[in-house]
């Protein structure tokens, strides 16, 4: 519902969240930042179907980690346009504050590491084991 969704905004712009995830009375939060609070949720097997999700910054590599997760809506404060595609390709709704050509790394130097890591990649089950081996390497 799109209560749900403007819940989950409100939530992300009033508090230290990263990002936000409602559903009626159910709420996740988490202030980890990039693709790890979809990851814990993946690896817990959360059930996040038909969830409204408010994130700071949404790349592919996220839209793609959505899609495993069975979301209904996605708002990013900054959101790429592959992002986008992706989302709406799998029929998820993507609203954004600020769309952006690629996400860019957190020294502002390049694009995001996830970014570029699934790039090439549309299926999300391979963009998971991707961004683990990214996220490996990055650590």
């Amino acid at each position: 519902m799109a209560e749900d969704l403007e819940r989950a905004i409100k939530i992300l712009d009033e508090t230290g969240c990263t990002c936000v995830a409602c559903k009626g009375e159910s709420t996740y939060r988490s202030i980890d930042r990039g693709v790890t609070p979809l990851i814990v949720w993946l690896d817990s097997n959360t059930d996040m179907m038909g969830y409204s999700v408010a994130d700071k910054v949404v790349g592919k590599g996220a839209a793609l980690l959505y899609c495993l997760l069975g979301v209904r809506r996605v708002y990013g404060r900054v959101m790429s346009v592959a992002a986008m595609k992706v989302l709406r390709s799998n029929g998820i709704e993507a609203t954004w504050g600020a769309l952006a050509e690629s996400i860019m790394n957190r020294k502002k130097t390049g694009n995001c590491p996830i970014e570029a890591a699934t790039a090439s990649v549309d299926d999300p089950a391979e963009a998971l084991e991707v961004i683990r081996e990214t996220l490996k390497a990055l650590n």
